[in-house]
């Protein structure tokens, strides 16, 4: 059986590691809510499964146990975009940086386009390079229109960004190219039926 592709299944939650039950509980309900398919707006199948999926993981205290000790470890082999040691002042380390930085933040807009936004330092964590090397990458892309601050502090592509980030100019190797975790997790859904877990649009 071909091994299944690693899921951030707090990403998927919009947590963070750290997170309690309790916060799971309330996060899931909202965004199960959301994504559920009697929703006529905003209703996805596919996401309200990744969704429960996180949710029956990050909620089961072994199954948690178990994810945690390989957090670290693989979501690092997932999203490493280069080498720390090549991140420093040249013009082709920075434009690296700015092409896995638009790259991540284009992800996370495509998924949901209304609520994308990332911290800087999931950006830190997810492109495995200390924060001072971000530093600069953050304000050309903030200055150039490219990026944009939202109304609770997260970064998201600006759609100066999407155009910028298709336009050839950031344009990098085959093999330097972020994989698109929205793929990535499309792979792993659980294909139950959606209505086997409690009803999440009980407000209870």
């Amino acid at each position: 059986m071909p091994e299944q592709p690693w899921v951030d299944y707090y990403e998927t939650l919009q947590l963070s590691p750290s997170a309690d039950r309790e916060t799971i509980e309330r996060v899931y309900r909202l965004l199960a809510k959301r994504y559920h398919p009697d929703n006529d707006v905003t209703g996805d199948a596919d996401l309200f499964n990744e969704v429960r999926s996180a949710y029956e993981i990050l909620t089961d205290p072994d199954s948690r146990a178990a994810y945690d000790a390989s957090y670290e470890r693989d979501r690092s082999e997932q999203w490493q975009v280069f080498r720390q040691d090549t991140a420093d002042s040249n013009r082709s380390d920075d434009q690296r940086l700015f092409h896995a930085v638009l790259s991540l933040l284009y992800i996370q807009r495509r998924r949901d386009p209304d609520n994308a936004g990332l911290a800087p330092s999931h950006l830190e964590r997810m492109l495995a390079v200390p924060r001072e090397h971000l530093d600069f990458p953050l304000w050309y892309l903030k200055k150039r229109n490219y990026v944009e601050v939202l109304e609770n502090g997260l970064l998201a592509i600006s759609v100066d960004g999407v155009d910028k980030l298709g336009s050839g100019d950031l344009a990098l190797p085959a093999d330097r190219l972020l994989p698109d975790s929205t793929a990535v997790r499309r792979g792993a859904g659980d294909q139950r039926d959606p209505r086997a877990l409690p009803d999440p649009t009980h407000s209870g």
